[in-house]
């Protein structure tokens, strides 16, 4: 067994025959080829027959279901989805994970998001996943800050395998307090479902060798097709809850952009109230809208994918190998219709007593008392008529790998290029443009009695078709087609690598202790590597025009490059003495030159002590390093949202005082008559800094290796991390705290308010906040790992494991001196994504005594977490209702089952979370990362999950 692996699902070691020398491999974490696999930093093992337990329907959930592992982008994404999924190891960031295929670097996964993108690895071409969490730079390169994550696959086939899936969920609606909230607002509630979420997929690979052995070549293609899931379909995400439940009881709240329309005037917020174009006022609670059912819960999704793989041996000393991948993935994030955001019909696009549409009851609201008078309002109405907004995105990939490897002398080699390249395209549909909104509102009665828009009457858009939103069922589908406009993007990523890696045993040149039977290793290598990225908006994205996005979307186009030098050691000192079975020691070091300026060092220092056999100590230090990406360094300046549980100064009864609120821009006028923002986004300024500096961390682990029988390995391993002047905005949050606290100018000169004294509704509202060098990320915590095989005679075997995870801290800093937060067993606006303080998965595997039969359960827990808002931390601590207090505990069932039918045929079949238990809920969930009033990238949130997969190979 191979017992440096920290956690379950490890892979067992083949023997060598009995006088054979035993093979040597490399194993993620080092270069140094080893007689076993071995590592002093621990590593994960999953492996492919373990992927076809999992029954996962896409890599990022095969991951995402590792407890060191936490949420990040995926198909459970649509309000703030790049279309790609990506690995958070740590919750350090994806930015901050290295992904390779064959110890080789994915390019960067999006122009809209640069960390590898996991849509582009097949899980049917697997072989293992090697899992490696603690900083590896000096091994790997910038970005392996949490650690890498290598992507083995099954590039040496013979054969044919043709494999297909299909998958979905059963869910039986159980009910509760989101369902009970939607009864008491009459919001529809959706029936049981038998089988929805459906995902097909199929896949052939076939490989053989050629030229006497000399030779293999396999070729993959694989196409899958996932179907949408909405909100609506599930009773816990029918409505969309409030963030302002009222104490235990959780209430349907939405966006204060309603339908039919809320309207800020001099004499209050009004709506319309009937055909008739009748006025009532806008009460909050019932008005609001209900954005939840038009999101996408599982957005869908259509995937092609290809890889070759191939090798040749010209010589006894030299192969020759490459690697091509292909993939195109197309898939569609679908949110709530578009509108009018806080429309600001003041000055010249005041409201004017001759608009056709008004009715008396609209002129007495609007205080218009005859010809020529004017009224100013802001104006959020829902889209309601046109549909929601559909982000239709596609990414298509292609990179490819030629080398040659060998030996010279006792030296081995390995000499390679890489190149890979990633496509992007992006049509935003159903969007509304503020230009052509103005004035479609502005309307005046034609020459022939019907009323046209006033910009049509003087020439500067005869193209204008008015908007009446001034009754129910004035809206016109001539009006939609002028107003809702589509944005385009496009753009591309590119990274080529060429590489050098050399090691060599140095035993054989007398280079080893006399302590120890074996010899020194060592491993030095070059690369250079370029990383290019350029996006591309259409005007409607870049100018800002489009109402639904926030504010504008910049293009942005850069590139870097850098060159790599590494070197890294293995010192056996002792072996096969007392109270020293083996003692070893590893270092290594690689300097970087960056094109932008920078140069950084990287380098780490290990120990392995195995007192006996059956016991082994290992310790690892590494100082990781990660520069800045091109989206950092040089995305424009512009506009766009963050999230906030409450602008503390807005409200009746604001949570700061007048004189605080006062620093932030709030007149004595407005102080307790501003509107805060229903939906809890608020406007920021965000963007690129060219002279940021790279990041560093700095990891530990200690851990403990048994095997005190063959049939029994156990891991523990405790990790420490730290990483400091992460690359980030100040948080927008933190920025108006510090001014409210402190009154630093520093932070107050940051919060322009606009007119109505909010934070949101005009585009004049906003908090700077553009990426620095400031905050510090640290965690500690500890893996546990244990492997245990037995057999049961003549009833067969039973293979038991578990893998779990402690985290005992994550502690963050946004800027110096701002004070620690620890966001450990918390979720929320500031701590983000749920971060439990213990997660594991225990997994029983029988192989029965029924010919081909293998039946296996896996027990998932994840631990409940608070409200980031409960903490006594003042950092975090704000008002929140009972409701939103605690997302509780959840414990899930898999189940599998395969049999093989025949040399040729295996039919598996399972079901994930086969109790179908609920995800918890709250009305207070992350941004991007919350979906549903929950998070679905962590809890499994769409009920059964059940599989069936058939497998024949040749």
């Amino acid at each position: 067994m191979a017992v440096a692996v920290s956690a379950a699902y490890a892979q067992e070691a083949a023997p060598a025959a009995a006088g054979q020398p035993l093979q040597r491999v490399e194993v993620t974490g080092s270069r140094i080829a080893t007689a076993n696999l071995e590592s002093v930093s621990p590593v994960t093992v999953v492996g492919a027959k373990d992927i076809k337990l999992e029954g996962v329907k896409s890599v990022e959930n095969l991951l995402n279901n590792l407890p060191q592992v936490f949420a990040d982008q995926g198909g459970s994404i649509s309000n703030g989805s790049t279309g790609t999924a990506t690995v958070n190891l740590r919750n350090f960031g994806a930015d901050r994970t290295l992904v390779l295929v064959n110890g080789r670097r994915l390019p960067a996964g999006s122009p809209r998001n640069t960390a590898a993108d996991l849509n582009q690895i097949p899980a049917a071409l697997i072989k293992r996943v090697e899992v490696l969490t603690g900083g590896a730079s000096a091994i790997y390169g910038s970005d392996a800050v949490a650690g890498v994550v290598n992507f083995i696959m099954n590039d040496n086939f013979q054969g044919v395998q043709i494999e297909s899936n299909y998958q979905f969920y059963n869910h039986q609606q159980n009910g509760g307090p989101v369902a009970d909230a939607n009864k008491r607002r009459n919001f529809p509630l959706p029936g049981d479902k038998g089988a929805d979420g459906k995902v097909k997929d199929i896949s052939l690979l076939m490989g053989g060798n050629f030229a006497d052995g000399k030779g293999n070549a396999v070729l993959y293609f694989g196409y899958k097709k996932e179907d949408p899931l909405l909100q609506s379909e599930r009773d816990f995400s029918a409505c969309s809850l409030d963030g302002f439940s009222s104490g235990n009881t959780f209430n349907c709240g939405g966006s204060g952009t309603s339908f039919p329309g809320r309207f800020f005037t001099d004499s209050g917020q009004v709506t319309v109230a009937n055909a008739a174009g009748g006025v009532r006022p806008c009460v909050a609670a019932t008005d609001q809208y209900n954005f939840g059912p038009l999101n996408y819960f599982r957005r869908p999704s259509q995937r092609y994918t290809f890889s070759a793989f191939s090798h040749y041996d010209l010589t006894d000393n030299a192969r020759l190998y490459t690697e091509a991948s292909f993939h195109d993935d197309h898939t569609v994030a679908q949110i709530a219709p578009s509108g009018l955001f806080g429309l600001d019909a003041s000055g010249a696009a005041a409201i004017r007593w001759e608009n056709p549409f008004l009715s008396t009851a609209w002129k007495n609201a609007l205080g218009l008392t005859g010809p020529g008078d004017t009224a100013d309002a802001v104006i959020f109405r829902r889209n309601v008529e046109g549909g929601g907004r559909q982000d239709d995105q596609r990414h298509t990939s292609y990179r490819g790998v030629v080398g040659i490897k060998g030996d010279v002398a006792n030296w081995n080699y390995d000499v390679f290029a890489q190149v890979g390249k990633v496509l992007f395209t992006e049509n935003y549909l159903n969007d509304f443009s503020i230009a052509r909104s103005a004035r479609a509102v502005d309307v005046v009665m034609g020459p022939n009695g019907t009323p046209v828009c006033r910009s049509v009457v003087n020439g500067t858009d005869p193209n204008c078709v008015p908007y009446n939103i001034w009754a129910l069922g004035g809206v016109t589908p001539e009006a939609l087609k002028y107003l809702q406009t589509p944005g385009f993007q496009k753009g591309s990523t590119s990274q080529t690598v060429q590489g050098i890696n050399l090691s060599s045993d140095l035993g054989e040149y007398g280079m080893k202790l006399p302590t120890s039977n074996q010899g020194v290793g060592i491993a030095l290598g070059w690369e250079h590597r370029t990383e290019k990225l350029d996006l591309a908006t259409d005007a409607a994205f870049e100018s800002g025009d489009l109402a639904g996005q926030g504010g504008p979307t910049l293009g942005v186009a850069g590139q870097f490059s850098v060159r790599d030098y590494y070197v890294e050691t293995r010192i056996p000192v002792l072996e096969k003495l007392p109270f020293a079975d083996s003692l070893t020691l590893t270092a290594s070091y690689r300097k970087s030159d960056y094109s932008t300026g920078h140069k950084t060092s990287s380098y780490g220092f290990g120990a392995e002590w195995a007192p006996v056999r059956e016991a082994k100590f290992r310790f690892s230090y590494q100082r990781a390093a990660r520069a800045a990406n091109v989206v950092e360094l040089f995305t424009p300046q512009g506009l766009s949202l963050f999230g906030m549980a409450e602008d503390p100064c807005a409200g009746p009864t604001p949570s700061a005082t007048p004189a605080q609120c006062a620093l932030t821009g709030v007149t004595a006028a407005q102080y307790g008559r501003i509107e805060d923002s229903p939906a809890q986004q608020y406007n920021q300024i965000s963007g690129g800094t060219s002279t940021l500096a790279p990041e560093k961390s700095d990891s530990f682990t200690l851990g403990l290796v048994l095997q005190p029988m063959r049939n029994l390995s156990m891991t523990i391993d405790a990790f420490d991390m730290k990483v400091k002047g992460v690359i980030d905005p100040q948080p927008a949050a933190t920025t108006l705290t510090q001014c409210l606290q402190t009154g630093d100018p520093k932070f107050c000169w940051l919060i322009p308010r606009d007119r109505l004294g909010t934070l949101w509704a005009l585009p004049g509202a906003h908090i700077l906040a553009l990426n620095e060098n400031l905050g510090m990320r640290s965690t500690k915590g500890v893996d546990l790992g244990v492997n245990y095989g037995m057999k049961l005679g003549a009833w067969g075997n039973l293979d038991l494991s578990l893998i779990g995870t402690y985290l005992k801290e994550f502690k963050q800093e946004d800027f110096p001196g701002s004070g620690e937060y620890d966001c450990a067993g918390l979720h929320g606006t500031t701590c983000g994504t749920p971060l439990p303080k213990w997660r594991h998965k225990v997994r029983a595997v029988w192989g029965t005594p029924w010919n081909g039969v293998e039946l296996g359960v896996t027990w998932r827990y994840i631990k409940g977490v608070k409200l980031d808002a409960t903490s006594g931390n003042a950092l975090l601590a704000t008002d929140f209702e009972p409701a939103d207090e605690r997302l509780g505990a959840r414990n899930y069932l898999d189940l599998v089952g395969s049999w093989q039918i025949n040399k040729t045929l295996t039919f598996r079949a399972g079901m994930n979370n086969a109790l179908d238990k609920d995800p918890p809920v709250t009305g207070v969930v992350a941004a991007v990362f919350g979906n549903g009033n929950t998070y679905p990238q962590v809890f499994d949130a769409l009920g059964r999950h059940v599989f069936l997969n058939l497998t024949a190979k040749f």
